[in-house]
């Protein structure tokens, strides 16, 4: 008997939806089961009905801090997010282990919202997003997960770079990133850092988490033109 495992079931739901839409009630179920692997230590819990992040026994609001190489910076608690603007979209996910899956629908708030809300100063040419919680491991001494894009990337319209709020139509859920994740479809999804928390508009790129964890991966991380069923828009 085959063993059905985690990177076979992906296949099969994408396989799945590409040649049709699974029925609402079975699409929810596959994002709520399907394990998923993180590599943060998973000690903290988020409740999007009270906007509470939990860990070590506190309770306390979550906040998005926008900070850095801006004119005005912010702080969005989760119900601040769900009143900027929102868009919806359906984009295919690329693993960095190979496989992918076909039409997920997300929702939530476009980089540039945020952008236009706080301003960035002329040298702004990157944005560093930083993740809730500790990491596993600590590559030269980092301690939670980070990443790093072009702001030129996250601002333009046809990379559908989003900060996602929402998955299949209900709040994400914890093992898919929740509060809050940057979805880049055109990159290798490790650069689709969940958790986030911090976004810090910088002059100069860093090397992210996954990155400086496995060196044979490349601060830069387009999806294989193969993998694409739409030409990458920084290729056209």
């Amino acid at each position: 008997m085959t063993r059905i495992t985690r990177r076979l079931a992906l296949k099969l739901l994408g396989a799945a939806v590409a040649v049709g839409h699974l029925p609402a009630r079975a699409w929810a179920y596959f994002i709520a089961a399907l394990p998923t692997r993180t590599v943060e230590i998973e000690d903290f819990t988020f409740d999007a009905a009270t906007g509470l992040v939990r860990q070590g026994g506190a309770a306390n609001p979550y906040v998005l801090t926008v900070d850095g190489l801006v004119d005005r910076p912010a702080s969005l608690d989760y119900a601040a997010l769900g009143a900027l603007p929102q868009v919806s979209q359906t984009v295919d996910f690329h693993c960095v282990e190979g496989w992918s899956v076909a039409d997920l629908a997300w929702s939530g708030v476009r980089p540039a919202t945020i952008a236009a809300l706080v301003g960035p100063k002329p040298e702004a040419r990157y944005v560093i997003f930083h993740a809730l919680g500790r990491t596993r491991s600590r590559p030269e001494g980092l301690d939670h997960y980070v990443e790093c894009l072009p702001l030129a990337d996250l601002l333009h319209p046809a990379m559908d770079c989003l900060l996602a709020l929402n998955l299949g139509g209900a709040p994400l859920p914890l093992a898919h990133g929740a509060p809050l994740r940057l979805l880049s479809p055109y990159d290798l999804a490790y650069k689709s850092i969940k958790f986030v928390t911090r976004l810090e508009f910088a002059a100069k790129p860093v090397d992210g988490w996954w990155t400086r964890a496995n060196d044979v991966y490349d601060r830069i991380a387009p999806v294989p033109p193969d993998r694409l069923r739409q030409k990458d828009p920084r290729t056209r």
